[in-house]
């Protein structure tokens, strides 16, 4: 009778419960694509996830290979996969049976007289319930859980070394540039002093051209010590002190790859926080199913074999030999509501899980859009910006060919100079905002639209 009604009890339902509604993907993005985007069959590249290829800067690819093998983060990471990788071992061990070896001699008396003993016991817990397999069950995805974050974890690094090493391009380039701007200065330093000298040209123009000149070598000063910065956030993020690491001056090459026309959204069910969050409400929902599972009793089946001997060396001819089998039941009565209490608990860690699921899709579609609409817009920028210098520097050459004519004044010369050296960096900073653009996105999205998270 009291097995029946242990049978019927198994046939409840002791499993999770249905699982969070998940986020509902758009069809499309609001932002449209920027023309020019191509297939994604043109970058191979993209199918192991090495994304930064699509630059084709053999430094970049140096610098990542040290990033994956040095940063911190990724480590520690990993570290957590193993970690997670032991915890379900433990969980799976827990299903299979157990086997006990004792052996023990004893001596006592006057005069002494030993006894040897060697047992072998066995005992196993059978899962009737689905106690133990909820619990393997939610192990094992919260070890998914902890691979999206190493991926997750990788992901970030590569995106800050990648936004770090182009800052560094683009501050060399800007450094060249103040190289050339401080040579100009100069000349015109000295072309004003000989005005001066002659007596064409006022004192003022002079203390205005000398102006102009150091301004320009303290802002170099400013970019030079930027850079330092920057290199600094490199070394550390390849797990190298500053003082061992260095990064060559080189040319910037201010482009960003293509990319493909369509961006389908279940591209973000590969996002690492987004994997990492639905694999935590699949942990949560089974945790529920195990929370359940302490209603019914526990059972447990036990065996074993031993033997009794006056000594060890008497185990060479045949001892008393014993065994014994049974099986025991165990059903908690009265617990004072706590595993109601534990139930409740596990069930609102589910749906806990399950918002932070939906926040986390929400915030990853938000991402991709603010990251389309930057490039879009930065691309339109750009054409402008590069109107607008090519502008600033004919009327800066007008201009100074003016003031040596004695037709205009010195004051002119040096708004005009300030106006094309301003034009010139935004124009810079704005590229840099587009590459940096490219690879938020390409974070936004996980890694890329073909790259696994795994």
């Amino acid at each position: 009778m009291i097995f029946s009604i242990l049978v019927l009890g198994a046939c409840s339902s002791v499993g999770p419960t249905a699982p969070g509604a998940p986020p509902v993907w758009p069809a499309q993005w609001k932002s449209a694509a920027p023309e020019g985007w191509v297939s994604t069959a043109d970058h191979p590249q993209w199918q192991d996830g090495s994304w930064w290829q699509l630059f084709d800067d053999a430094v970049l690819n140096v610098l990542m290979a040290q990033l994956q093998a040095r940063n911190p983060a990724i480590a520690m990471a990993a570290a957590n996969v193993a970690q997670a990788q032991a915890l379900l071992e433990q969980s799976q061990a827990q299903r299979l049976p157990t086997l006990g070896l004792q052996a023990g001699e004893q001596r006592s008396g006057s005069p002494a007289r030993g006894s040897a003993t060697l047992g072998l016991a066995a005992s196993w817990a059978p899962d009737l319930w689905g106690r133990l397999a909820a619990s393997v069950n939610a192990q094992e995805a919260s070890l998914q859980a902890s691979e999206a974050d190493l991926a997750g974890a990788r992901l970030v690094a590569q995106a800050s070394l990648a936004q770090a090493y182009f800052q560094v391009r683009e501050l060399d380039a800007e450094l060249r540039l103040m190289d050339e701007i401080i040579t100009g200065y100069a000349q015109a330093l000295s072309i004003t002093g000989h005005r001066y000298e002659s007596g064409i040209a006022p004192r003022t123009d002079l203390l205005q051209a000398q102006t102009t000149l150091e301004s320009a070598r303290a802002t170099r000063e400013s970019l030079a010590r930027s850079r330092a910065n920057a290199e600094h956030a490199l070394a550390l993020l390849v797990g190298q002190a500053p003082t061992q690491f260095a990064l060559a001056s080189a040319p910037w090459r201010a482009v960003v790859p293509s990319l493909p026309v369509l961006l389908p959204s279940e591209l973000l069910l590969r996002r690492p926080d987004v994997a990492s969050s639905e694999r935590s409400v699949a942990a949560a929902n089974a945790r529920i199913g195990a929370a359940r599972a302490a209603w019914f009793p526990s059972i447990n089946l036990s065996a074993g074999v031993g033997g009794a001997a006056a000594g060890v060396t008497d185990w060479l001819s045949v001892p008393t030999l014993t065994w014994s089998l049974g099986a025991a039941i165990a059903q908690t009565v009265l617990d004072a509501g706590a595993r109601d209490a534990a139930i409740r608990q596990a069930i609102a860690q589910q749906q806990a899980a399950s918002a932070s699921y939906r926040q986390t899709a929400l915030a990853a579609m938000g991402q991709v859009e603010d990251q389309l609409t930057a490039l879009a817009a930065l691309t339109r920028q750009i054409e402008h910006q590069q109107a607008a210098a090519e502008a600033a520097a004919g009327a800066e050459q007008r201009t100074l060919n003016s003031y040596q004519a004695g037709l205009s004044i010195y004051t002119s010369v040096v708004t005009a100079q300030a106006a094309t050296l301003s034009a010139r960096r935004s124009l810079m900073q704005l590229q840099l905002q587009r590459q940096q653009a490219f690879v938020a996105l390409v974070q936004a999205l996980g890694g890329g639209w073909t790259a696994p998270w795994r």
